[in-house]
Formats: structure tokens, C-alpha cells, sequence
């Protein structure tokens, strides 16, 4: 009885935790199963053992609940907490109070409600926006000759300009009360998103305007006198916008910003006012800078005369000034990896502007920082992560079409195995992103400002372009790495590295942004308990914080450790799914994650700053369990489509087996082994349980992909593909629609030669004799002969005189020309 006793309290211990991570439900159950045992069985149960677990109950639970007791532990705990942990400077708390948790906090925590996250918004768009996405933005995609902007015009023509400010594509996010079209926040990422497919300089150009820069901080910040003035004129195209933020010396560091304002009087117009003199101001990276009209500027503002009286701060402050204005100098085009869209430097010696061109007015005067980061949150879940999207929808389109045109062997190179591997990678990385950016984007259409949801859809899927951009070019081979009008992968290709450069290189985003900011916005704790220890009467706040945190620790190491050992078949599921096996392998997965990363924050405190790579894999693993539950969302909100089906099977085993591996890289350097060790043989038990996709589900997608129904026509109707011959890209799927109409014609050549009844030769030898021994009609015959030739006109690529790209120093006396 006495075994049983102790197996008792351990196991009703464990069921209690379970449930609730409440100290006094627990001491209330525990309480009443001593009472029990006491009478009931108290003389079969060893007097040693029975008041042993009696005086751990009472430790416990008699005194965390007294808090006069508990707080004689708190205060030793508190005093060390002080001096180990690092502090919050204000610009950390002000870009954590830039922005919102939102489902990526489930997933932290380790407790995903599968419920709550198909309530979440859909993803959709209006009449309105549907109309102009298939009209104006087809219309503007063809009038786009992506050759002629990056290696011509080296711009964007002046008809596509003029285009562009016509149907106000720098306005779509501004609201119609102030002349723009007022599109959501999925409107402008899947409008960004069908540009990108065209021409990576186009999109570039319409995002920046609708993006981070003067129109959205003046919208959400400004003045009333400042909206009226430039929204207008913003929406139209009247004012081209730039945004001055990184400096040589400040890329990522924003906040370290040398560029000065100082509070002073001066004169402007013969009038004198109150204003900042600017100096020293160097700017470089600045998109859209050398045709801007309008300058947004972000400065280091002092008041040492104490002339602002208190209406506004010194700090980091967003300035808007027009390009004519004295002192400024809007200098040198830089050439982004041979894109065309402008960029370039601004600087400022030393020039005076009033206290009025603050965006937002005096008042917001040392606003900055908390305005652009609020900004960005926002920003960074929309037009990057489209430009990713874009290029990984384009390559599966795209390559899948050529893999079936272009034949070795007399075989289409899409049905060698080594090519299949390549398609069903590239649809499946479509499917995840294409369904991570339409979550993310659905948060902030729904108010959400989603700080590292954003931070994960900006680094994963700017990432994940640049793979499929990769797997695309390994594919087309030759085809892909001769530049010429007739390429259509490779300015893609070099524009890959832009997208992930912007707003901070990704380096920065994966190492410290998701998990780093996950930490402080997802865990219910750390953040109150770091807030607490910055206050000198922070003690009783940090003595209910820190207990709450115990139970919530241990309730986390629970619910881990048994998912894990009944490998996930209790854990919260989906049941209305015929996935739900993987919703439950999510769950288990994520618990996992929150034990883990709850254990680092304890263990490994301030320090967690420093292990970059350990918050890289944490960050990761959350990562991919967002885009698995991105990817669910997606499938259920789109009517659950059978052809989806092995598809999100191939995400969800994708971010399964990577969550899985992350974890474990975790582990397997992290700073205290031992702990580590122990952690892993109890999560991991049976070994990996996760493996990614197989052979015969990679081949089922790729098969899937060499037709037009299915995924493919879904990736195909999100970018532009015109049935077009004189178009680069339409030409390749006039080809791939011949091909596909004599896949048919083809086996009964196939079938007559291996019966003997038509020899083995090239085509344009076997059609006539086919066609004569009546194996195929008429028809047949000028269907193939078409196909043949459509094939032969999208595998060539481009030629040029010799002297046409440059001189031929090597004979400078051949030709008179080559001089």
C-alpha cells in the first residue's frame, strides 16, 4: 500500500498540474487525498514515507500560499535577479510596445487552439479590389517588358509611370477621404505579389509609397493640415515619396542614428520660427530617393536650450521635406544587383526647417523610433513577404512548364526523379508561403499589429523565394543563366538578396527578432517579470509574477513530457480534420517548444541575448509550426480542396521534421549539457519521430504539377501568365498547353514503335510515316508539329552580335567598329 501511496501522489500531482497550473487548486486536491489516505488507509501505509510527503505538501503548498512566508524567498531571489539581468532601455520598450501578440502566442506557450484559429479572419478581398487586381493590375503587368526597365531604360518606362499614377497604385492603402482607393492589407499584398511576377523593379516601386515611408507614418501620426496637404497629392502621384532611415554607420542599429536635429530659432520664408537645424545628416539605401519629391527623414533630436517647453522630447523624430529645400541634397543613384527601381543617398550639411514639418507636429517631436516601429510591424507582414511569395509561385509555374516541354532522352525531364524532387519542393514551398503570407496579412486587415508574426513571414518567405529561385534556375540549367529578353528567371534571381536585405538583414531577423521578441510578447511572464525588477518597488509585483511563472513552468514541463511519451495521441487535436494527426503532432511539438524555451529563459536569463544561435533554432522551430498552422487555416478557408490534399501533407511533414530538428540542434549545444541531455532523452524517448516528406508523396505532387489542373492552375491564376507567343513568359505555357494537348498523340508514336510499326527517329521523320500508316489523324499531326515548334522556340536562349554587348579588346585592329 505504501508504493501505491507514493505512485499516488506523484500521479495526482502530475493529472492536477495537468489541468491547471493553480498552486492552491493543487494544494486543495493534495490536501483532500491525505485526508483520504489518513483514514482510509493510513495503517497500511509506512509512517516514514506517509509524513515525508506530508512535509513536501506542506513545504509546498502551505508555504507558496502564505505570502508573508514566501516572499522571506522572494527577496533573495529578487535581489540577484537585479543585479544579473540585463535592463530595458526605452527604445527596447518602446518597440515592445510596438505592436501585438496574436496566434503565434499559442504556439509559444505550447497550448494551440485549433478552434480559435479557424475563427481567426480569412483572408479575402472586395468586389472592388478582386476588379482592380484582374484588370488594372493585369493591364499594368502588361505593358511591363521587365528587359527593357532593367537593361534599357534602366527606370521604369515613362507609359508605365504614367500608368501607375493614373490608377493610383501609390495609393492604394491611402483612404478615399483622402483620394486613394482605401484597399485592405491582403489587397496590396496580392497586388504587390502579381507585379513581382512581372518585374521585381516595378513591385519594388509600387510597395515603397504603400509601404513603410511618409504616406503611412503622415496617415496614422500626422497632422490634419499634413493629411490634407499630402495625402492627396500622395495618392495621385503627384509626390513621389522616399524614406531617409539607415545611415553608413546605423543599418540595422537604428536606434544609434548619428544624424543630428537641434531645437533652435531660425528664419524660413523671411519669417522667424521656431524649428531644428539638421546636420550631418548621411542617408544611403534609400529607395525611391532619386525621383522623390517628398523626403521622410528619421534624425536625433536635441533641445539643449529646453525650447520645445515640454510639447514634444528630445529623441529619435520623422521630419517630411520637400526636395527643393535648401541644404538638402538628394545625391548619387545606387544600382541594387542590376534592378532598376531607383535608390540612392540623402544628405544634409546643415539646413533649418520649422517645427511644423515634424510628421505628427511638435507633439511628436522624439516620437520617432515608437512610430516607425509600430510602422514596421505592419509593414514587414505585407509587401516583402509578397515579393518572396511571388518568386516561389513563379518558379513552380514557371519551371513545372518547362520541365515538361524540355525533353532529354526522348523523356520530359519533369518525370526523372531528380527533377521530380526539384518540382515537388518548389509546390510545396509555394503552398506554405503563399498560405503564411495570406495568414499574416489577414492579422493586420483584422487590427492586428503582429510583431513577430511579421518578423516570421518577413525572414521565412523572403527566404523561401530565394530557395525556389535557386531550384528553379538548377532545373532550366543553361536556360536559366543566359540573360536576354527571353529569360524570365534571371533579374528574379539577382533581386532575391534585395528583398531579404531590407528592413534588416535576415541574419539579424532569425537570430534575435522572432525568438527574441516571441520571449518578451508570448510568454505570459518574463516581460512583468523583467518590468518589475526595473522598478525599486518592484518586489510584491515580482513575488506574484515569479510563482505564477513556477506554475506555469511546471504545467509546461507536464504536458511536454507526456505528449511526448504517448507521442502526441492525447494531445489537442482537430477532430472535424481528416488531419487531425498532425494537428496533435503540432501540439506535441509545440509544448516541447515552450518547455524548451522556458527552460532557456530561466536557465540561461540575460545571456539568451548573447546565444544567438540557440534563439535562432527556438525562433525556427516556432517558426515552422506557425506556417504548419498557416497552412491548415489555409486549406479549411479554401473549402478543403481535394487536390490540396498531398500538398499541405508535404508542409505539414516539411515543418514537422524542421520544428523537430530545430529542437534538437537546441539541445545538442546548448551551454549546460548535462540538463540538456537529461531534456532530450525524455522528450525524444522512441528517437525522432518526424521525417520528411517521402519519395512517393514528392512524386505524386511533381506528376500533379506537370498537368494544368490542380495546384498549379491555383499558383498560376496568382501571377501573370498570359497566353501570349511574344511574350517570354506567355510563350512557355503556350508551349506547355501544345505539349499537354499531344501528350496523347505522342504514346500511340510510342506505342507504334515499340510495336514495330513505325521506326525509331526523330519526329520530323515519324510524323509523315504515322500519319501515312494512319496512327494519327491529320489533326493530330499539326497539333504535334505545332507543339515541336513551340518547344524549339522557349528551349532556345538569347544571342547577340558579337561587338553587341562591348568591344573585342582581345583584336582591337579586326574592325573598325570594335574600337
Amino acid at each position: 500500500m505504501t508504493a501505491w501511496f507514493i505512485v499516488g501522489f506523484f500521479l495526482l500531482s502530475i493529472f492536477v498540474v495537468y489541468f491547471t497550473s493553480r498552486l492552491i487548486i493543487w494544494s486543495l486536491v493534495m490536501l483532500a487525498y491525505f485526508l483520504c489516505m489518513y483514514y482510509l488507509a493510513n495503517n497500511q501505509i509506512n509512517y516514514i514515507v506517509f509524513n515525508g510527503c506530508l512535509i513536501i505538501y506542506l513545504a509546498v503548498g502551505v508555504f507558496c500560499n502564505i505570502k508573508p512566508l514566501r516572499r522571506l524567498l522572494t527577496k533573495v531571489i529578487y535581489a540577484k535577479a537585479k543585479k544579473i539581468l540585463p535592463s530595458i532601455s526605452e527604445t527596447e520598450k518602446l518597440a515592445l510596445d510596438a505592436g501585438d501578440s496574436w496566434y503565434e502566442q499559442e504556439i509559444f506557450q505550447g497550448k494551440p487552439n485549433f478552434k480559435t484559429l479557424h475563427n481567426l479572419q480569412k483572408f479575402t478581398l472586395t468586389a472592388e479590389e478582386q476588379s482592380f487586381l484582374d484588370n488594372e493590375t493585369n493591364q499594368l503587368c502588361s505593358i511591363l517588358d521587365d528587359w527593357e526597365i532593367t537593361n534599357v531604360e534602366k527606370d521604369l518606362p515613362v507609359r508605365v509611370w504614367e500608368f501607375l499614377r493614373q490608377h493610383k497604385f501609390f495609393g492604394l492603402v491611402i483612404a478615399k477621404e483622402y483620394g486613394g482607393l482605401g484597399f485592405s492589407a491582403s489587397a496590396h499584398s496580392d497586388i504587390v505579389m502579381k507585379i513581382a511576377t512581372r518585374s521585381t523593379s516595378a513591385a519594388v516601386t509600387v510597395m515603397v509609397p504603400n509601404s513603410l515611408g511618409p504616406g503611412e507614418l503622415l496617415y496614422h501620426y500626422g497632422t490634419e493640415a499634413q493629411k490634407k496637404y499630402y495625402l492627396p497629392r500622395l495618392a495621385c502621384g503627384e509626390e513621389i515619396p522616399c524614406f531617409a532611415l539607415t545611415g553608413p554607420t546605423a543599418g540595422s542599429d537604428a536606434t544609434s542614428i548619428p544624424d543630428e536635429g537641434v531645437v533652435c530659432f531660425g528664419e524660413y520664408e523671411g519669417k522667424k520660427m521656431l524649428g531644428i537645424t539638421l546636420r550631418n545628416v548621411d542617408k544611403r539605401y534609400i529607395t525611391l530617393a532619386p525621383i522623390a519629391t517628398c523626403v521622410g527623414l528619421a534624425f536625433q533630436l536635441k533641445d539643449p536650450e529646453n525650447l520645445l517647453h515640454g510639447v514634444g522630447r528630445e529623441g529619435i523624430t520623422c521630419a517630411l521635406l520637400p526636395h527643393t529645400h535648401a541644404g538638402l541634397e538628394i545625391g548619387n543613384r545606387s544600382w541594387p544587383l542590376g534592378l532598376a527601381f531607383m535608390n540612392g543617398t540623402v544628405r544634409i550639411k546643415e539646413s533649418f526647417i520649422p517645427i511644423d514639418w515634424v510628421i505628427g507636429g511638435q507633439e511628436m517631436a522624439g516620437d520617432g523610433w515608437r512610430m516607425l516601429v509600430e510602422c514596421l510591424s505592419i509593414g514587414r507582414s505585407i509587401s516583402l513577404p509578397a515579393c518572396g511569395t511571388s518568386g516561389a509561385l513563379f518558379s513552380a509555374v514557371l519551371t513545372s512548364a518547362y520541365s515538361l516541354v524540355r525533353e532529354q532522352f526522348k523523356v520530359a525531364i519533369g518525370h526523372f526523379e531528380g527533377v521530380e524532387e526539384m518540382l515537388a519542393k518548389l509546390a510545396g514551398n509555394a503552398y506554405m508561403l503563399n498560405a503564411t503570407r495570406q495568414f499574416t496579412v489577414s492579422a493586420v486587415d483584422a487590427g492586428i499589429r503582429p510583431a513577430v508574426a511579421s518578423a516570421i513571414s518577413k525572414y521565412h518567405l523572403t527566404e523561401g523565394g530565394r530557395v525556389a529561385i535557386n531550384q528553379a534556375m538548377d532545373v532550366h540549367a543553361g536556360r536559366g543563366i543566359i540573360m536576354g529578353p527571353n529569360n524570365y528567371l534571371a533579374r528574379a534571381y539577382q533581386g532575391a538578396p534585395v528583398g531579404i536585405t531590407v528592413e534588416g538583414a535576415n541574419i539579424l531577423t532569425r537570430n534575435l527578432m522572432i525568438f527574441g521578441q516571441g520571449a518578451m510578447r508570448c510568454h505570459p511572464y518574463i516581460r512583468a517579470e523583467y518590468e518589475s525588477l526595473m522598478n525599486a518597488d518592484g518586489m510584491g509585483k515580482f513575488d506574484d509574477v515569479m510563482f505564477r511563472h513556477i506554475g506555469y513552468s511546471l504545467q509546461t514541463r507536464v504536458h511536454s513530457v507526456f505528449h511526448s511519451l504517448t507521442s502526441g495521441i492525447f494531445a489537442r487535436g482537430y477532430s472535424a480534420s481528416k488531419f487531425n494527426s498532425y494537428y496533435k503532432q503540432i501540439t506535441r511539438l509545440s509544448s516541447n517548444f515552450a518547455h524548451i524555451s522556458d527552460m532557456s529563459l530561466i536557465f540561461l536569463g540575460g545571456d539568451i541575448k548573447r546565444k544567438e544561435r540557440i534563439s535562432a533554432r527556438l525562433g525556427d522551430a516556432m517558426s515552422f509550426l506557425y506556417m504548419a498552422c498557416a497552412s491548415l487555416k489555409y486549406y479549411e478557408d479554401n473549402g478543403k480542396r481535394e487536390s490540396d490534399d498531398i500538398f499541405l501533407t508535404w508542409v505539414l511533414e516539411h515543418c514537422l521534421f524542421n520544428a523537430q530538428e530545430s529542437l534538437i540542434n537546441v539541445l545538442d549545444n546548448y551551454p549546460l549539457s548535462k540538463l540538456a541531455k537529461g531534456i532530450k532523452f525524455v522528450l525524444f524517448p522512441y528517437g525522432k519521430p518526424f521525417k520528411m516528406p517521402s519519395d512517393k508523396l514528392e512524386h505524386k505532387m511533381s506528376v500533379s504539377m506537370l498537368g494544368d489542373g490542380g495546384m498549379r492552375s491555383v499558383f498560376k491564376a496568382m501571377c501573370y501568365v498570359p497566353l501570349d507567343i511574344n511574350d517570354p513568359v506567355g510563350r512557355m505555357e503556350v508551349a506547355f498547353q501544345a505539349v499537354l494537348l499531344v501528350e496523347p498523340v505522342k504514346v500511340k508514336i510510342r506505342l507504334a514503335i515499340k510495336a514495330h510499326k513505325l521506326p525509331k527517329a526523330p519526329y520530323k521523320v515519324i510524323i509523315p510515316r504515322a500519319l501515312e500508316a494512319g496512327v494519327i489523324t491529320q489533326t493530330e499531326a499539326d497539333d504535334l508539329q505545332k507543339a515541336l515548334q513551340y518547344t524549339n522556340d522557349v528551349i532556345q536562349v538569347d544571342e547577340f552580335k558579337p561587338f553587341e554587348l562591348g568591344p573585342k579588346n582581345a583584336h582591337p585592329d579586326w574592325h573598325p567598329d570594335w574600337k
